[in-house]
Parts: C-alpha cells; structure tokens; sequence
C-alpha cells in the first residue's frame, strides 16, 4: 500500500523538483531588444586566450565579447557596471558562466578593463540586450 501511495506521487515529486530546480537559474532575461537585467559578471581571459569558443570562433581576450548561458551568439548587449557608472557594449560569443555563483554573465578581459572591474574579478551589473544574433544551426551531425 505504501508503495502504491508514493509511486502515485512520484510525478509530482518529479514536477516539484524540475521547477525548484529551473527557479534557482538566476534572473532570466529574454532575448528581445530593449530587455535587460541586473547581475553580477565576472571576467576571464589569459589561459583561455586562442581556444576555441562554443560558436566556433576563437577567443582573444583583447575583444569585446562576452559569455552568456541562454541569449544566442551575435548578440549585442551594454553592460554597465553599477559601482561606477562605466559601460561597454559587447558581442555574445561563448556560453558560460558555470558555477553557482550567481553570475549572469562572463566578460573579456579588455572588457573587464573597460569596465573598471579587472581587479575586483566581479561586478554587479546590468546587463541590456541593443540587438539579438541570429540562431546559427549547430555544427553537430546528425545520426
């Protein structure tokens, strides 16, 4: 009977669990012109500088670009640091950041220097969508 009662509630369980787990993603921010959100960014650069990034192009740390989880590559946002006042606008290039730190968004390092931000590592800021990329289909084969 026991058994009976919790595999009944097993699709909630599993319903509750997938929302808790997509409501801790952070602030979501459509990719629409003209929408923007507040964050913290954190920047990455030196060691990463020539490896491939996840649209296929390289990374050069003396580019604006930037790393964002969700908005499509090709995407131009401003990013103004709230501390400071200072902005830069980039161009959305790889997929990032990871961790659970409460990062929305991963810059260049010459965007991070822009920004006045470098020393620090991390900023809160707020982040506008100018222009979304196009979707570019994936370079994966099908089976």
């Amino acid at each position: 009977m026991l058994a009976k009662t919790v595999l009944s509630r097993r699709p909630l369980l599993v319903l509750l669990v997938a929302a808790f787990v997509l409501s801790c993603g952070g602030p979501v921010l459509q990719a629409a012109k003209g929408s923007s959100v507040t964050g913290k960014a954190s920047w990455y650069g030196g060691k990463f500088h020539g490896r491939k990034t996840a649209s296929g192009e390289r990374f050069n740390k003396n580019a604006l670009t930037a790393a964002h989880r969700k908005l499509p590559f090709g995407t131009k946002v401003r990013v103004t640091h709230l501390g400071n006042g200072k902005s830069v606008i980039v161009r959305i290039n790889d997929r990032g950041p990871f961790g659970n730190r409460g990062r929305i968004l991963d810059l260049s390092e010459a965007a991070a220097t822009r920004l006045g931000m470098k020393r620090a590592g991390v900023a809160r800021i707020k982040l506008e969508v100018l222009s979304v990329g196009k979707k570019k289909k994936s370079r994966r084969r099908k089976r």
